[in-house]
């Protein structure tokens, strides 16, 4: 058996290989088994209502596997192409009723795929594996004689060089890990429901609740604070004016003590506040907890409308989404919710002790109660000049003024006495005084040198009693208004020290603090370690699948499928039989007739080693190594079957982008397995691996490369926007147009898979070859000018999927050289 008769090489969709070649064409395979690869290949999923088996088999045991066929139709019925590898000097072809039409038909190779040119049965068979080509092709031989025919065939393969398929997947493996990256500071827009964790924003249905209701402990003594506050700004209102210093008000009023009375409800409001900061200051508060905090007067609401522990994973998934759908590499996606994980974790109340100190610490205590000076009338030598200037004003009354001038400096002292007397920061019972100074002393020497100096100036002037009389008024006016204008200031400045009104601001700090922590820290506390839970989770998922493509990426496998492996044992099995004296085949080159054909079409770029190229139509068995070594270049030297022209591309713009966008989609379809985990429990889901997921993943991504460079869309997808395959390849579908037109004209562009010495076995009925023209629909997406398509299009098979396009010429045999078996008579398979 050959290394290629395995379940894992049927590309999904296509038709189920089977090699059931002898065993001797690579001796190396174990698995020689007939019935097991029958078994196998009746095991491969398929279509509903599909069942299409490609075999390869030689010509002369077709009647000894027999049973091998008929169990192949046994689950119901099968549609079977036979390629029968036939030797150079058979004239006969013997097969069974299993193989003739409509359900099955044989393919007569008598080209010699042996030895060295095994591998060149490579493109027929990916040719003939895809549906719609097995399909015509079974149509073909239906309305053939016997159901058998030669091919005779001319395919055009488009593909990648080694290097630029290396390239192209190494660049898309970086595009879609990328480089580690550090923790970002900035998460950037979040779906509504996340926002609210972000932030200490309070939902809008949240906007009115009474957090701290005024029955509660806490509510009790906000209300105390605010009764304090307001009585404090009352009595300073009242004493700050003309009714402080000459009325009632400013003699009953007790600033300090309603000041201390404001401290002492502050204390214990942030006393109980800090309270029930400590007793729930976990990162989840328990119900104990919670009943500890409505004994304080916190009163926590229902979860709002606004957002839902159920409502996170899918507002996570549609964040995780739309990062990965701006193409954003797994690690930096991992490294943006790595930071929303960090930003939504809950730190518990007790954290917030220190801002509630930063807010409300013993500072704020201590100046409200702290003894302030009660400091009027500026500094002691201005209040003298001042006074002084006055009571000279008021002495300029002749006569009259050495008692006038006296008495305003005299009256200034009075009511800077008085002003002491009433000072703000004296309590009526003298409990408490923050002492300070009005001038009293400084005003009543000025008044009375100023008022002596102006009675001197007056009599010396001589002033008449119309200029005096209106200068004492003056005088004695000013020294009162002046008065109350020091006293208001000096009122005034004793309020800013202690700031009473800071205070206010205060408690409006700490009710917010409150809100923000009852909403963020115990309302949402559970809201919050779910979505953290969830974002960490998701983000070792994403490095996890990272490290396993990037682990996963590296040089290729110089043979993945194991054809260059059983060329090289066809090449010792031949080469054995050789020195036993038996036919080694035909060669091209020994022929006049077959080297005709160098044409634009027959120009091959060069083949590789055993007949193989980059990639194939089933991807190898068993685990992909992991530092495959490269495959080596084509050789000029040996050159590709005649019917067969190889194109290299060094890769078209849209190659890496396809394969990462893939490989991106992939992704996403793995996470989506993974969401329902994340919602039941995020903090184990994370731990669960995806290699396996991944590596399959990423196996069929590259052996898709490795099939068609991509062209084809993932199982399951539709083609959609897809790039044609020359902007894949790199090759444009000019050569495929110039075949597909050609072929229809010029029968003579293909070639029999025969010998010279075979024509005459081939029927020469006019007009009984059948014709079946291939081309992948991504070559006629990606062709230049629809005209030429349109005159060529008639019959043509559009593929789904593949590299390869041409003609396939089912050339039927005479009658005779068919015979057909109806029963074997002796020997099982």
């Amino acid at each position: 058996m050959s290394d290629r008769t395995t379940l894992d090489q049927t590309v999904p969709g296509h038709a189920v290989l089977l090699d059931l070649r002898a065993g001797g064409y690579a001796p190396s395979h174990a698995d020689t088994d007939a019935e097991l690869a029958v078994h196998r290949a009746l095991a491969a999923p398929q279509p509903v209502g599909e069942r299409r088996f490609l075999v390869v088999d030689d010509a002369d045991r077709l009647i000894a596997h027999q049973r091998l066929y008929e169990r192949l139709s046994s689950y119901g019925p099968a549609q079977i192409v036979c390629l029968a590898v036939g030797a150079p000097g058979e004239r006969t072809l013997r097969r069974t009723l299993t193989l003739g039409p409509p359900p099955a038909g044989v393919l007569w190779l008598l080209d010699d795929f042996r030895g060295p040119d095994a591998g060149a049965l490579r493109p027929l068979v990916d040719v003939l594996a895809t549906p719609e080509v097995f399909d015509a092709v079974l149509r073909g031989l239906g309305r053939i004689v016997n159901g058998v025919a030669v091919p005779s065939v001319r395919i055009l393969e488009h593909d990648l060089t080694d290097e630029a398929r290396a390239r192209a997947w190494r660049q898309a493996i970086e595009a879609l890990t990328g480089p580690d990256v550090p923790t970002p500071a900035a998460i950037g827009p979040v779906p509504g429901e996340l926002a609210l964790l972000l932030d200490e924003s309070v939902p809008r249905s949240l906007a009115e609740h009474a957090w701290l209701p005024a029955h509660g402990r806490a509510g009790a003594q906000l209300s105390a604070c605010e009764d304090a506050l307001d009585e404090a700004i009352e009595g300073h209102a009242r004493v700050r004016g003309a009714a402080g210093l000459f009325g009632a008000a400013g003699r009953d009023a007790d600033l300090p003590g309603d000041l201390e009375r404001l401290a002492q409800a502050l204390v214990r409001f942030r006393n109980t506040v800090a309270d029930a900061f400590a007793l729930a200051g976990g990162t989840r508060p328990t119900i104990e907890e919670r009943g500890l905090l409505r004994d304080r007067g916190v009163q926590l609401p229902d979860l709002p409308r606004e957002i839902t522990r159920t409502g996170i994973v899918p507002a996570l998934r549609d964040h995780t989404h739309e990062l990965i759908a701006r193409r954003l590499p797994l690690r930096s996606v991992a490294a943006r919710l790595t930071a929303l994980a960090a930003r939504t974790a809950p730190a518990g109340s007790a954290a917030r002790l220190a801002r509630l100190d930063a807010i409300c610490g013993p500072g704020q205590r201590d100046r409200l109660i702290g003894p302030h000076p009660f400091l009027a009338g500026g500094p002691r030598s201005s209040a003298a000049a001042v006074t002084g200037l006055l009571a000279a004003l008021a002495g300029l009354w002749a006569g009259a003024g050495w008692v006038l001038g006296p008495v305003v400096g005299l009256l200034a002292a009075l009511l800077a006495d008085r002003m002491w007397r009433r000072r703000p920061n004296r309590s009526p019972d003298g409990r408490l005084d923050g002492g300070g100074g009005t001038g009293t002393a400084p005003r009543l020497l000025g008044g009375l040198a100023g008022g002596f100096a102006g009675a001197g100036a007056g009599s010396w002037l001589g002033l008449p009693l119309w200029a005096g009389a209106p200068a004492f008024a003056v005088a004695a006016g000013a020294v009162v208004l002046l008065a109350l204008r020091d006293w208001t200031r000096g009122v005034d400045d004793w309020w800013d020290r202690a700031d009473p009104e800071g205070a206010g601001r205060v408690l409006k700090e700490i009710q917010d603090l409150v809100v923000t922590t009852a909403v963020h820290d115990w309302l949402f506390a559970d809201v919050r370690h779910h979505c953290s839970d969830g974002a960490g989770a998701v983000a070792r998922l994403l490095r996890g699948l990272a490290a396993t493509a990037q682990a996963h990426g590296g040089p290729e496998d110089p043979d993945p499928y194991g054809w260059q492996a059983a060329a090289e044992a066809d090449a010792t099995a031949t080469a054995a039989g050789a020195r036993r004296g038996e036919p080694t085949g035909w060669d091209w080159d020994d022929s006049a007739d077959g080297g005709g054909f160098d044409d634009e079409y027959g120009a091959g770029h060069g083949s590789w080693p055993g007949g193989s190229t980059p990639g194939g139509a089933w991807p190898g068995t068993g685990p992909r190594p992991a530092a495959p070594a490269p495959r080596t270049a084509p050789t000029p030297s040996e050159p590709a079957p005649k019917w067969l022209e190889r194109r290299y591309g060094d890769g078209g713009p849209a190659l890496v982008d396809t394969l990462n966008g893939d490989l991106v989609e992939g992704v996403v379809a793995l996470l989506d397995t993974c969401w329902a985990g994340i919602e039941r429990d995020p903090g184990n889901a994370g731990r669960t691996p995806l290699d396996r997921q991944m590596n399959e993943l990423l196996d069929e991504t590259r052996t898709r490369l490795e099939r068609d460079a991509a062209a084809s869309p993932p199982p399951g997808r539709d083609r959609g926007e897809r790039p044609d395959a020359a902007r894949l390849t790199g090759v444009g579908p000019e050569a495929v147009v110039r075949l597909i037109t050609a072929a229809a004209d010029d029968p003579g562009l293909t070639v029999p898979l025969c010998g010279p010495e075979h024509l005459r076995l081939l029927s020469h009925e006019p007009g009984a070859v059948r014709r079946v023209r291939f081309v992948p629909e991504t070559m006629r997406r990606g062709a230049t000018g629809d005209d030429i398509w349109r005159g060529a299009v008639e019959d043509v098979v559009w593929t789904d999927s593949g590299r390869h396009a041409g003609v396939l010429r089912l050339v039927p045999l005479r009658a005779d050289v068919v015979r057909t078996v109806r029963e074997e008579e002796g020997g099982a398979p």
